[in-house]
């Protein structure tokens, strides 16, 4: 791992001593930018070279503005959902065909949307409002990425196979079958082509490390340009297969300048008439809380596999794309956000600092100033390919057993979130997905004053520690206020910080791993954040990260009343077949059994002994008493259940987990007979 005090750094030195690493990684980057640039470009109902403006203005604009040394910034799919949906409200969106005068006019208008939504960006990073990022749930997240794939498969597939279609994304998946029949077959040929090496390309790289270097988006060029030439789509033609006649020509490529410097043309200008409009400020609020929430989380996940662990400030890194987005808007380009696919591949092609994002702008600048007519060979098909693939990945299997594994009831928010989105729209979806996440949660007992508040108790140590005591509950929607009260004890006041959880009802999934994260944070400022109390707590299954919820174990509970001779034998087989301890006291007993001359019973003196454990072991300590300890001596027994909240003070460390339920529901069976009593 590098050294972090030799933490590479992009100023002025940092741009001339790592010049060799940022300029390759930009230069590989770049090939991986440009056909996706163009594709989410177009699938967002914007012109195809509007995406090469994002990405050239965002990475000029933050390599200036932002801290973040290895973030790519450029427009992303995860967008697409929402700028598609913007362009419609206002009109019609260009497709294959080419942009009529209405699309042009509802693309200009969902321009002023994006200059009123960046100025948010702008505004709210300045005033620190970075963190509000945070508020939205991990399931819920990843339930509208989720979906955000699903819908970005259902309306590029047609677009892979030359079929013209519209409609609700639902819709579009029952057409499946109905697209494949209506097939362009020298289009689907270069669709189902590119589609394949987009899924087969990761595979061969890790058997041949010489092929490691050519990203699957430029090998996907290599292939499907040649393929376009062949059919010769630069001109209008028809050919006939299968008795059917089939229309091929540009329609089917890229639309781009015709000469050198001609991107000048192209520049656009927003609409401002447009937020006139009520429904152009729900699309800037959209713009704002989904992009934001997207770039903030991308940036987390770029700070946390930096090789030197360097720290990015989310309110710069909002502020550096707010700018962006401004200037973007201001001349025709779609939003932008800090993009995790290119921002890995920048790390992983050993980009040292903020300038391999420059460069990656400047190299696309130069292609679509200079070689324009080379991008028009470009066929549609192939960018709709490579979105298909970028939306399997969103929506991949995969994250529905991940996130199961984590809990039940985070699956439950995460499909949730998925379907709703799906039928709906992204605003009432995430909506409705929150709205599920604080049901289970008031279902699991968080104090409802609490879902909102958060309670901590300050006690300091005076040896640089302190420890912070959580009361009530520690989830997704009092985070917030909870982190920033961390943050101000221990990263602003220089302290370690033991956190003490046993006192919350829940700790929800969200909170668990932003937590973890949290360490990492104090671990680089050379502090400790010391998680405790969960003992206390039963998490919803083995993932680290599970939510974990205070609920008493349910344990049974052996007393005996036993003859004063017969303690040090009993407590003796207590503590063989696996007790962590038990209790004993001296009490008198008397009944019928023990009258000496047959009238009045007599009192007599006995030791009450009690040992709380898991079943399996009070029903053998049950049964080695019965069998062994009687031998004529009276001795009465009996079983009950009990609620205990330290489960580890009764049971060993090999033992089993906590009896399940329906154990404990027929166990409950046999609990019911507590007066079993043995005697000689």
């Amino acid at each position: 791992m590098p050294n972090a005090m030799e933490a590479p750094r992009g100023d002025a030195t940092g741009f001339t001593k790592y010049i060799k690493h940022d300029l390759l990684s930009g230069f590989l980057v770049f090939l991986i930018a440009l056909p996706l640039c163009l594709g989410i470009s177009l699938a967002s109902g914007f012109p195809a070279i509007a995406g090469i403006f994002t990405a050239i203005i965002g990475s000029l604009v933050a390599t200036v503005i932002s801290n973040s040394e290895l973030t790519i910034k450029g427009p992303a799919a995860g967008l697409i959902v929402i700028l598609i949906g913007c362009v419609q409200d206002f009109g019609v969106n260009g497709s294959i065909g080419g942009f009529t005068a209405a699309d042009i006019s509802a693309y200009r208008m969902a321009l002023a949307v994006g200059v009123v939504a960046a100025l948010l960006q702008i505004v709210f990073g300045f005033f620190r409002a970075g963190i509000l990022g945070e508020f939205f749930p991990v399931s819920t997240v990843h339930g509208m990425l989720a979906a955000i794939g699903v819908i970005i498969i259902a309306k590029q597939f047609p677009v892979a196979l030359g079929v013209t279609a519209s409609g609700e994304p639902l819709e579009l998946l029952l057409e499946i079958p109905h697209f494949v029949r209506a097939a362009n077959p020298a289009i689907a040929a270069i669709g189902m082509t590119s589609l394949f090496i987009m899924f087969v390309w990761p595979t061969v790289r890790r058997w041949w490390k010489p092929l490691a270097v050519l990203p699957a988006p430029l090998v996907v060029l290599l292939v499907a340009v040649p393929m376009g030439m062949g059919f010769d789509l630069m001109h209008e033609h028809s050919y006939t297969l299968r008795d059917h006649e089939y229309q091929l020509g540009e329609q089917y490529l890229v639309t781009m300048p015709d000469r050198m410097f001609g991107m000048f043309d192209q520049i656009a200008f927003p609409d401002f008439s447009a937020l006139a409009l009520p429904i152009a400020w729900k699309w800037v609020f959209m713009f704002f809380a989904i992009g934001s929430l997207e770039s903030v989380l991308s940036a987390k996940a770029v700070d946390l596999i930096d090789p030197w662990k360097r720290k990015s400030s989310m309110d710069r890194d909002i502020m550096a794309v707010g700018a962006g987005n401004l200037l973007a808007s201001l001349v025709g380009g779609l939003p932008m956000i800090s993009e995790i696919v290119r921002s890995k591949a920048n790390i992983d092609n050993g980009a040292r600092t903020r300038f391999a994002n420059f460069w990656h702008g400047i190299f696309l600048l130069a292609c679509v100033a200079l070689i324009p007519t080379v991008l028009h060979r470009i066929p549609l098909a192939a960018l709709a390919a490579m979105l298909v693939y970028t939306g399997y990945r969103l929506a991949h299997p995969s994250e529905f057993v991940h996130v199961y594994h984590i809990g039940r009831a985070q699956l439950v928010i995460f499909v949730t979130t998925l379907i709703a989105v799906l039928l709906t729209d992204l605003l009432i979806g995430i909506g409705i997905g929150i709205t599920v996440k604080i049901i289970l949660h008031l279902v699991n007992g968080v104090p409802l004053q609490s879902l909102f508040k958060t309670y901590l108790d300050v006690e300091p140590r005076g040896d640089g520690t302190c420890v912070v005591r959580a009361r009530q509950s520690a989830v997704f929607s009092n985070w917030i206020s909870f982190r920033r009260q961390l943050e101000d004890v221990g990263l602003v006041q220089r302290q370690n910080v033991i956190l003490d959880l046993s006192g919350t009802h829940l700790v929800d999934h969200t909170v668990m791993g932003k937590l973890y994260q949290l360490q990492d944070d104090f671990e680089r400022e050379d502090l400790r954040l010391e998680i405790t109390g969960l003992d206390w707590h039963r998490p919803a299954t083995e993932h680290e990260q599970a939510a974990r919820k205070r609920i008493p174990w349910r344990f049974q509970r052996l007393t005996l009343v036993v003859d004063p001779a017969c303690e040090e034998h009993v407590a003796a087989a207590f503590l063989k077949f696996g007790a962590l301890g038990y209790t004993a006291f001296p009490c008198s007993s008397g009944g019928r059994c023990q009258r000496e001359d047959g009238h009045e019973p007599t009192v007599w003196s006995a030791v009450r002994m009690e040992v709380i454990a898991p079943q399996a072991v009070c029903t053998e300590i049950y049964n080695y008493v019965r069998d062994q300890v009687l031998d004529g001596r009276g001795v009465t027994a009996w079983l009950d259940w009990v609620e205990v909240l330290q489960r580890d003070a009764f049971v060993v460390p090999a033992s089993e987990q906590p009896l399940p339920e329906a154990a404990m529901a027929s166990a409950n069976g046999m609990a019911s007979t507590n007066g079993n009593v043995l005697s000689s």
